[in-house]
């Protein structure tokens, strides 16, 4: 598919970029929560210029990133420990009919 230019709107500004129309959806939403985080962070510090804006708005994205990941890596790994300690009960339960059958 080809990438065609739409614009986003952040920060008071519009900005071109190319997406493939089957990612327009997410582009669209990413560009709105940007948009909000770095007007919330203008409303805490009038002073600081837009570029400071979004390098804090990445940063504080990166960082809630990193935490879901991290949950989600837990999550997996609790639910591959609870699969294992199944396996184990039926493996130990079709050995026991074995014996008996």
């Amino acid at each position: 598919m080809s990438a065609d230019p739409i614009s986003v709107h952040i920060l008071d500004r519009d900005y071109l970029v190319a997406c493939a129309p089957e990612e327009r959806t997410g582009l669209m939403e990413a560009a709105r929560l940007l948009d909000s985080r770095m007007r919330d962070l203008r409303n805490a510090s009038r002073s600081a210029p837009a570029d400071r804006l979004a390098v804090m708005a990445a940063l504080n994205l990166a960082h809630e990133l990193l935490q879901v990941k991290e949950t989600q890596r837990l999550g997996e790994q609790s639910l591959n420990q609870d699969l294992n300690q199944l396996r184990f009960k039926l493996d130990a339960a079709l050995n026991g009919l074995t014996r008996i059958g």
